[in-house]
């Protein structure tokens, strides 16, 4: 079979954002999926996730047409219905609630399943419209960008394909041969062209630690202990850019005197890392001027994520890195796009929502917690599009049993069967990327990639922009982009934001929004009204959960604690096939990734009488769950590493790993500690016959 090659972009939570090449079989079928290697920073690669995409397209589980529950909530009992008797009952649903408690009682609910500006955040118009609560996007980055923004001020950086021009290359609490592989791509290139060298700060011994020249294993939640004693070395020793830090940043004899106690030996002891070790790192990254660090989100998932995100990303103004091609910093592109999305997203209307929940706190919203709630309303009916939450969200328990509520509506727009529409009142299928147009911020480089369609509809489903629109018609709107296609609207807001016409980017496939040099740099100013970098940050500008936050750059020890009941620490990374809970059902990603494992240091596992092989129960207050062990010393004494968020049937239980993380909100602004949790464990009787 002849295969057509058609140009799209992915669409999933990643940074990477990849221009893509699909071999395209018929209208209905494709083959492989390559990385366009015009795109800089995509150059020609895929993970292998997405390079097999038709296992996902076109697996026999899809669901292919609306049903309405029969079962139990949670059951998973449908039966077929057409689509006119689908969104009529979901808008009576919501006119119900909306004459019971008000507008604010329905809640339209999304996440990263897709990060389209069409098809993601189009969702948003229905609060924006009809005055429902908004949400608050807080699960995944929000620490992170707390921590950068209390530093830096904005959400920019230094473009990653700089790295090419680097000689110190460090990835600090990210591990991107599983998240982010193109960027690995970039690594390479640069340790074989220029020699740089490779140094990757984590709590366990990655994919991509294994590949680095030097690698760190630290304690999690210490990563700022690291970054402090670090500035401390560089600044006793001289080799600090005292120049650069007068003239770029708040820095004064306070913050001298301050760093001036965080010695390797004060570092050491609460990072679990050697005085040498500490010490010859700093010498490293002080004394090479065009050191880059690429930050991932892994270390913000801690309570103390923001300030230890802050006290890393210090590193380059002490060393003024920031000036030099190849050095500085970046975690992520946030704030590069300047897209007029007034029209596609009903930006005009946003003065109507009155009320923003915690997308993180959907467990407690959902139950009735009144400051989550904010004092107002309880949610009454809800659309969920584009998640998983009854699996990604914390406190998974809490969040199941606000979904199994009577009293609440609830209508999940999905592909699969998930454990979030089991319990769906009207379960409608969805269309994937290849079945849509869209337009995708490329958060970890600094492109917009365009995504047009590939396939021609599946079955029955539509896509999100379709159910939307379809519902805020029948809810009485008659705002321009209910009538406009996800073509037409994408068109409309590259011409809105001036950026060209949609038939000419096509051609291209993306379109490239990199700062200059300067501002990508900092050399004209940090994104603070002084232009300055802050070492003492305004923890109380960023968000409302400020309270005894650090007042100069810092260690905060406000970790989960352990003790004789919780004498174990658990850290939650994602594996390299799953992406959150997408990926699990294909064949590929079951291959790779086998069964839900708790890695085990083998003092742990001699002390709990754990052997290789063993199931065992990991618990605390929230509940317990049951896994395979293998024992190894990947991390630290004290430190058990469970890759992945796998689903219910995984699971004895039926329930997954995020049932016992707690969904506190991480100072300042919020987010989830996914890797901040102290548990108990103990063997369990069966043995893995296989093992």
């Amino acid at each position: 079979m002849t295969a057509e090659i058609v140009r799209t972009a992915c669409p999933h939570d990643c940074p990477s954002a990849c221009a893509l090449e699909v071999e395209r079989l018929s209208p209905t079928r494709i083959g492989r999926v390559r990385g366009n290697a015009e795109l800089p920073f995509t150059a020609g690669v895929v993970c292998e996730k997405v390079g097999r995409y038709a296992e996902r397209v076109h697996h026999p589980d899809r669901l292919t047409h609306p049903m309405k529950r029969v079962g139990a909530k949670g059951e998973g009992k449908f039966e077929r219905i057409d689509w006119d008797e689908a969104l009529d009952t979901v808008a009576a649903a919501f006119k119900a609630a909306e004459a019971e408690y008000g507008p604010e009682s329905v809640w339209p609910y999304h996440s990263g399943g897709t990060l389209g500006i069409v098809q993601r955040y189009g969702i948003e118009r229905l609060s924006r419209l009809f005055g429902y609560s908004g949400m608050i996007g807080t699960i995944c980055v929000t620490p992170a960008m707390s921590g950068w923004a209390a530093g830096v001020g904005g959400q920019r950086g230094v473009d990653p394909v700089e790295i090419a021009e680097s000689d110190l290359i460090v990835v600090w609490g990210g591990n991107p041969v599983h998240t982010n592989v193109n960027l690995m791509n970039h690594i390479q290139k640069a340790r074989k062209t220029r020699g740089a060298k490779l140094v990757v700060v984590d709590v366990y011994r990655t994919s991509t630690m294994a590949a680095a020249d030097i690698g760190l294993v630290l304690r999690p939640g210490t990563d700022a202990a690291l970054a402090c004693a670090m500035m401390q070395v560089i600044l006793s020793e001289g080799i600090a850019d005292e120049a650069y830090l007068a003239e770029y940043t708040d820095f004064d004899e306070e913050v001298r005197n301050h760093l001036g106690q965080k010695t390797p030996e004060w570092a050491a002891a609460i990072t679990g890392l050697t005085v040498d070790e500490i010490t010859a790192f700093a010498r490293l990254y002080g004394t090479t001027q065009r050191s880059y660090i690429k930050f991932g989100v892994g270390f913000t998932r801690s309570r103390n994520g923001a300030t230890s995100m802050h006290a890393a990303s210090a590193l380059p103004a002490v060393t003024g890195a920031w000036g030099h091609r190849g050095g500085g910093a970046f975690w992520g592109s946030f704030d590069i796009w300047n897209l007029d999305t007034t029209l596609v997203n009903a930006d005009d209307k946003v003065g109507n929502v009155t009320r923003m929940l915690d997308q993180s706190r959907i467990g407690a919203i959902l139950n009735g917690q009144e400051d989550a709630l904010k004092g107002g309303p309880p949610i009454a009916a809800m659309l969920i599009q584009n998640s998983n939450t009854a699996l990604v969200a914390a406190d998974s328990a809490a969040v199941r049993r606000g979904l199994s509520r009577e009293d609440l509506f609830v209508c999940v727009h999905e592909h699969f069967m998930t454990a979030t529409a089991r319990y769906a009142d009207i379960l409608l299928p969805a269309s994937m990327f290849l079945e849509v147009d869209d337009i995708y911020k490329g958060w970890g480089h600094t492109a917009l990639t365009i995504g047009p369609r590939v396939l021609d509809r599946y079955a029955e489903c539509r896509s999100n922009l379709e159910v939307v629109n379809g519902l805020a018609k029948r809810l009485g709107s008659d705002h321009a982009s209910l009538e406009m296609s996800s073509e037409e609207l994408v068109d409309a807001t590259l011409e809105a934001s001036e950026l060209g016409e949609l038939s000419e980017i096509k051609e291209r496939g993306w379109v490239d929004r990199a700062p200059s040099f300067a501002d990508a740099h900092f050399l004209s100013g940090f994104r603070h009204a002084d232009g300055r970098y802050h070492f003492k940050p305004d923890w109380a500008a960023i968000g409302p959960y400020h309270e005894g936050m650090p007042a100069i750059v810092d260690h905060w020890d406000v970790v989960d604690t352990v003790g004789p009941d919780r004498p174990l620490r658990l850290v939650t990374p994602p594996p390299r096939t799953y992406l959150n809970s997408s990926f699990t059902e294909t064949p590929g990603s079951q291959k790779r990734e086998r069964r839900p494992t708790a890695m085990i240091h083998p003092a742990d596992a001699q002390r709990h009488g754990v052997s290789d092989g063993d199931m065992v129960r990991l618990g605390n207050a929230l509940g317990d769950v049951v896994m395979h062990a293998k024992i190894s010393d990947t991390a630290k004494q004290g430190v058990v590493i469970a890759e992945g968020v796998w689903p219910d049937d995984k699971f004895d239980r039926g329930i997954g790993i995020n049932l016992l993380i707690d969904a506190t909100p991480v100072p300042p602004a919020g987010g989830s500690a996914f890797h901040d949790t102290a548990i108990w464990l103990r063997a369990e009787a069966m043995q893995d016959a296989a093992d």
